[in-house]
C-alpha cells in the first residue's frame, strides 16, 4: 500500500530576494485543498475568480516552506519576481491537476533552463570559448552526428492563468 504524496520540493528559477538580500530558491508546496481556493475568494481585495491577487493568496496558502523564511506570506509571494511566479503557478498546477509525466517534464525543462543570475563585470567578461556540435543519443542509445529538437515543455515568457484541464 502506498500512501498519497501531498508535499513537493522546489526550486524557483531566480528565487526570492528577502530584506537582508539573502536569496531562497528553494521550497515546499504542499497539495490545495477546497478550502485553499475558495477562501481566497472572501477577502474583500479579491474583485474576482480572475483577479491575479487570487494566485498571490493561493500560493501563500499552499507554499509551506520558501527557503530559511520563517513563513511564507502574501509580502513574499508578491515580491517574487514574474519567472519565479509564473514556474510556481505552472507547479500548482501540475501537482494539483497533472499527472506524474507532466511534473516530471516541469522539473526537468526547469533543470535545463539556465538563468542570468550575476553577469561578470565587462573588464572581467571569459574569452569566448569553441563549443562543439552537440551529439544526440537515440533512443537506441545510439550517439549520432544529427541534432534533433528535444521534446520539452515550452516555458511561459509571461505570467497568465493556465487552463485546467476537465475530466
Amino acid at each position: 500500500m502506498s500512501a498519497l504524496r501531498t508535499t513537493y520540493e522546489f526550486t524557483l528559477p531566480r528565487g526570492y530576494v528577502d530584506d537582508d538580500g539573502q536569496v531562497h530558491r528553494t521550497g515546499t508546496m504542499r497539495l490545495a485543498t477546497a478550502r485553499d481556493e475558495l477562501e481566497p475568494l472572501r477577502d474583500p481585495r479579491v474583485t474576482g475568480p480572475d483577479d491575479p491577487r487570487l494566485t498571490v493568496l493561493v500560493l501563500a496558502r499552499v507554499i509551506s516552506k520558501l527557503g530559511s523564511l520563517p513563513q511564507v506570506t502574501m509580502h513574499e509571494i508578491e515580491g517574487l519576481f514574474a519567472v519565479d511566479l509564473a514556474y510556481l503557478q505552472d507547479f500548482y498546477g501540475v501537482i494539483n491537476f497533472g499527472n506524474q509525466a507532466e511534473f516530471d517534464a516541469l522539473v526537468q525543462a526547469q533543470l535545463g533552463t539556465q538563468l542570468v543570475v550575476d553577469q561578470p563585470s565587462p573588464e572581467r567578461a571569459p574569452a569566448p570559448e569553441t563549443t562543439p556540435a552537440p551529439a544526440v543519443v537515440e533512443q537506441s542509445g545510439a550517439v549520432t552526428g544529427e541534432v534533433v529538437a528535444e521534446s520539452r515543455p515550452t516555458l511561459r515568457h509571461a505570467v497568465e492563468e493556465l487552463p485546467r484541464k476537465n475530466g
